[in-house]
């Protein structure tokens, strides 16, 4: 599910939802990882976070792009596409 590039690079599309895990009483709670889920295109990804937004349990979902060396296995940082509802902050 990712579009390889001349140069030996990969193109991953991902979609990653999160849900609200709940935190002992008197804390705040955090977000946690529920779904994640590749593609072939930007489009489909961002269709895909957006859907999942809208579902009863969700509270944040990202569409983002990863590019991946072929020849090294490394991957570089995301580049967002769509970042909907609680999300975790970018560094």
């Amino acid at each position: 599910m990712s579009e390889v590039e001349e140069s030996g690079t990969k193109a991953h599309y991902v979609c990653q939802t999160y849900i609200a895990k709940a935190a002992a009483r008197g804390q705040q709670g955090n977000l946690q990882i529920d779904k994640q889920l590749q593609y072939s295109t930007p489009h489909e990804a961002q269709e895909r976070a957006e859907r999942e937004f809208r579902a009863e349990n969700c509270v944040g979902a990202d569409a983002y792009m990863v590019i991946e060396d072929s020849d090294s296995g490394e991957v570089g940082d995301p580049t967002f596409l769509v970042r909907l509802g609680s999300v975790p902050e970018q560094d």
